[in-house]
């Protein structure tokens, strides 16, 4: 079994704060769209990602999404509960999911997208009754789920992009490393 770098398990904790302080804000447009008008909640639905993608993109390691997916919902937490974390969970196991079908062997940029397209039907699936999906109009109900798919895949692409940009700086550098295996 390999050992997890020191570097690796400070990047990640990084992105989660900035990622859970990121979402502190986000959660609170939520709930007052939520309150005053559902549908457009779902709008901003990709930002929920980009914590998890910015992860993956930038560490390219196993489990680096749901991981700062447990970090930024435990900086959550202490203000909205501790479902914040099975929230974030959630949220970060789509974009992880790909690479865990191809057990971390590929980290090609379609995968990223097909998390964030897995997400956006997902969620209204899970929350249907949240929104009382079932008795909207046909059009409507197929333009909530495009809407959340979108929202998802623009999330997905501030993700990738930001992770690309903090590459370049040399952000990760040790983080990406793999460790040696230990005897």
């Amino acid at each position: 079994m390999s050992r997890v770098s020191t570097a690796y398990l400070l990047t990640c904790a990084a992105i989660g704060v900035a990622g859970g302080a990121l979402l502190a804000g986000a959660w609170v447009v939520s709930v007052v769209l939520f309150a005053t008008a559902p549908f457009a909640s779902i709008a901003i639905a990709g930002v929920w990602v980009l914590p998890a993608v910015i992860a993956l993109r930038l560490l390219q390691r196993p489990f680096a999404g749901l991981l700062v997916g447990l970090i930024s919902g435990l900086v959550l937490s202490p203000f909205y509960t501790f479902g914040a974390i099975a929230t974030t969970l959630f949220w970060s196991f789509f974009p992880e999911l790909p690479f865990l079908v191809t057990l971390y062997r590929r980290w090609a940029t379609w995968m990223h997208y097909a998390g964030a397209v897995a997400i956006g039907i997902a969620y209204p699936l899970f929350a249907a009754q949240s929104f009382d999906l079932w008795t909207m109009a046909p059009a409507l109900l197929v333009a909530f789920f495009v809407l959340c798919t979108a929202s998802c895949v623009a999330g997905t692409w501030v993700g990738i992009l930001v992770a690309d940009r903090l590459r370049r700086a040399g952000v990760a550098r040790l983080a990406r490393r793999r460790p040696a295996l230990t005897p």
